[in-house]
């Protein structure tokens, strides 16, 4: 998919987007890159697809760094930021994508751990590197923004849950952010087609994601929807705004 973002729009722009060696963040990351921005590639533990992300990125022309961090672990969050500090001075933009729950291993509350808790730490220690006109860009799904009003499917309720609680954690904080000049954005999508999310859940229950297409009409794929996460960067959109990606027509809003 072609670049959204005019060429040279990001220009002198600088960028950390958590959970983006793949998926939907690697590819927004790419985007942004591509326009101009200096961009921090965020990972866990694909340190390999970390490197080939930034090596694309660099022989393409851009900038990029890759910073391993745990962000359920305020110390490895730390010294991501310590890192960002030294290498870029400030941040422009912050594109909290990470995102989690599904996974197996994991401590019973590492969905809301890494789903609430995490982002808003993230923002924490990332908000004094960003001046007045910074933006921070949340990315969350319809199944999530929605959850108090609309059921879904049970293998993605703990998901759900703890992202609209991130969601309403990072809201709460628009008035510290506004006071700083610095604007909060919500982007949220339908399931999207290719994700390690929608794989899992297609494993869990199969038929899923056919069923969910059929029923939208359509689901965006991760460069579809990446795109959409980039321009939220960009566009003229007004602080705590929620930008609704794809078919919300099966979706009920809070009254």
């Amino acid at each position: 998919m072609s670049n959204p973002l005019a060429t040279g729009s990001l220009s002198g722009t600088r960028a950390l987007v958590t959970g983006s060696s793949r998926g939907v963040g690697a590819d927004t990351a790419r985007f942004l890159a591509e326009a101009g921005a200096r961009v921090v590639i965020n990972y866990r533990n694909k340190e390999k697809r970390a490197q080939q992300l930034v090596s694309k990125i660099e022989e393409a022309g851009g900038s990029a760094l890759a910073i391993r961090a745990d962000l359920t672990d305020p110390a490895s969050v730390a010294s991501m930021i310590e890192t960002v500090t030294t290498e870029f001075g400030e941040l422009d933009l912050l594109v909290l994508n990470a995102s989690g729950g599904m996974e197996t291993g994991m401590a019973e509350n590492y969905a809301l751990l890494l789903n609430r808790d995490a982002q808003v730490d993230v923002l924490r220690q990332a908000l004094p590197l960003m001046a007045p006109g910074s933006r921070v860009v949340f990315v969350t799904s319809h199944q999530a923004h929605f959850i108090r009003t609309t059921e879904t499917m049970p293998e993605y309720l703990p998901v759900a849950l703890s992202k609209r609680a991130g969601e309403d954690a990072l809201r709460d904080l628009v008035p510290e952010l506004d006071e700083k000049g610095v604007a909060f954005v919500v982007v949220s999508g339908d399931m999207i087609e290719g994700t390690i999310t929608a794989t899992l859940l297609e494993r869990s229950n199969p038929g899923a994601i056919s069923s969910r297409r059929e029923s939208a009409g359509k689901l965006y794929n991760v460069a579809e929807f990446a795109a959409e996460v980039a321009l939220a960067a960009v566009e003229e959109i007004p602080s705590d705004h929620t930008r609704l990606v794809g078919d919300v027509s099966d979706f009920h809003a809070e009254v």
